[in-house]
């Protein structure tokens, strides 16, 4: 006969841990192995400069030729390097400002239920990617924590933090902040060596196609359903707390003046007359074409972008702080750049005996494996994710691509434009396998890369095979233009 404690204790005992579906075990064996066996995403890049000396020397480059072209490109991409720099920082100080904290705090009431908080996130993450991806990659980042505050709904902490990861994943390069959009719709950014084989590309070309709206419609409407299917259910929901996540606030609003001599850093006196300074410059620039076309230049997007933090943030102290933290998500960035830099001239600038650079001999490889500008698209999709994957960085991946990938479409006859976009759609893709744009958002959620590896990897394969095959099918529907100069 049972008695009473058995009886209490088989009520109140601890259930078993669920069981997981087939698709999130398999998404763990990789995560494993990710873990145990891949480095840093700087030591891809330094593999990647040997392995292009090595390929030039086999070229038939001379040593000493290979060596001066990788020390002349080394610093070729410094003012872009500072250019994507800012682009991450002015996002930063943009998300974390007083206005924006409070609508932020707004949006966090929003959902309804612990699922639909997932879907939500991620939605709210691919649309601001289109503006800026710091912005996205902050801002979704805080509203998890805000959403996970809330005591009325169960929130699964790590499928939340993997779904504000996915404007990273999918959505950045399709919008304004795109790299190498903006870089192509740049004239002073494009290198010389680039010039001569892409020319300028506007937005027109890229970003502002209905082609590219749809990839970005049907993309986010498939990362949307691949959130609700995989995020668990209250029962099984892991929250914050239980990973021993601590959501205490800390707001830069909260600081105040400690001697007299801070009077200045918290009035808003100079950040006004700086406002109005540039007012007129912003109005020079802007009243004529296409604002979005205007702010395809990155300095004048970065200008806004920090004029704007500047504004929302009221006070400089409050400026200056945010703009200190943003620092560590521009690491990897001021480090790597220069090597992408010293490897597109080693890619470009050395020619054998019969005057071919190795980037021209990659491009006759593409042209005789592609038979028509639809498998043209095919391959340059799956090569940039495939190199995406060890070198997760779209400008500076870009700059190394761009010369033997363009040359190539100008052989095929693929329209420059949609090869860009369709460098930009695959080249982010292993974003949602490789944590290396996922560290400012694990600092600010307070996780490891393996807490949302799980959740990512699972967009990861049911996006690439959708949106490769749409993204090769549009090509068809351009029609091939030469490059134009500026």
């Amino acid at each position: 006969m049972t008695t009473v404690p058995d009886t209490i204790h088989a009520r109140t005992a601890a259930p078993a841990p669920p069981r997981e579906n087939l698709l999130v075990r398999l998404s763990q064996v990789m995560v494993a192995f990710a873990e145990r066996w891949f480095p840093d995403a700087y030591v891809f890049v330094l593999l990647a400069a040997i392995l292009v000396a090595a390929g030039a020397l086999l070229h038939g480059g001379e040593a000493v030729t290979i060596s001066r072209a990788f020390g002349d490109g080394f610093w070729s991409l410094i003012p872009f390097t500072m250019q994507m720099a800012l682009v991450a920082v002015g996002g930063y100080v943009v998300a974390v400002s007083p206005p924006v904290a409070r609508l932020m705090r707004r949006a966090a009431s929003v959902p309804r239920t612990g699922r639909s908080a997932v879907v939500f996130v991620g939605v709210v993450s691919i649309l601001l990617s289109l503006v800026n991806w710091g912005v996205s990659l902050i801002f979704s980042g805080l509203l998890v924590r805000e959403i996970a505050r809330r005591t009325d709904i169960r929130l699964d902490y790590r499928a939340a933090g993997a779904a504000g990861y996915l404007g990273l994943g999918f959505g950045f390069t399709l919008g304004i902040s795109s790299s190498a959009a903006q870089l192509q719709a740049t004239p002073a950014s494009i290198p010389a060596s680039l010039m001569p084989i892409t020319g300028v590309i506007s937005f027109y070309e890229t970003i502002l196609t209905w082609q590219n709206l749809l990839v970005i419609g049907v993309g986010a409407l498939l990362s949307a359903a691949i959130c609700h299917f995989t995020t668990p259910s209250d029962a099984n929901a892991v929250t914050a707390s239980d990973l021993g996540v601590s959501l205490a606030e800390s707001r830069i609003e909260d600081q105040r003046p400690t001697r007299p001599g801070d009077f200045l850093e918290f009035s808003p006196i100079l950040t006004i007359l700086t406002v109005v300074l540039a007012a007129g410059w912003l109005y020079e620039t802007f009243r004529s074409g296409n604002p979005l076309i205007t702010l395809s230049g990155l300095n004048t997007y970065n200008f806004v972008f920090l004029l704007f933090g500047a504004l929302l943030h009221w006070r400089p102290r409050s400026f200056l702080t945010s703009f200190s933290h943003a620092m560590p998500s521009v690491a990897g960035v001021l480090l790597q750049f220069p090597f992408y830099g010293g490897i597109a001239y080693m890619l470009t600038r050395v020619k054998n005996a019969s005057g071919a650079t190795l980037s021209d001999t990659i491009a006759h490889g593409f042209v005789s494996l592609a038979h028509d500008t639809g498998t043209f698209s095919a391959i340059v999709g799956l090569y940039s994710a495939t190199l995406g994957f060890f070198i997760p960085s779209a400008g500076g991946k870009w700059v190394i691509e761009a010369p033997y990938v363009m040359k190539a479409a100008n052989e095929v006859g693929a329209h420059l434009g949609w090869t860009v976009m369709v460098y930009n759609i695959a080249e982010t893709l292993p974003n949602f396998i490789n944590p290396f744009w996922m560290l400012p958002l694990l600092g600010v959620l307070g996780l490891k890369s393996k807490d949302l590896i799980g959740y990512t990897s699972m967009q990861f394969f049911i996006h690439f095979p959708i949106v490769m095959i749409l993204a090769s099918y549009l090509m068809t529907t351009f029609t091939y233009a030469p490059p134009v100069m500026p």
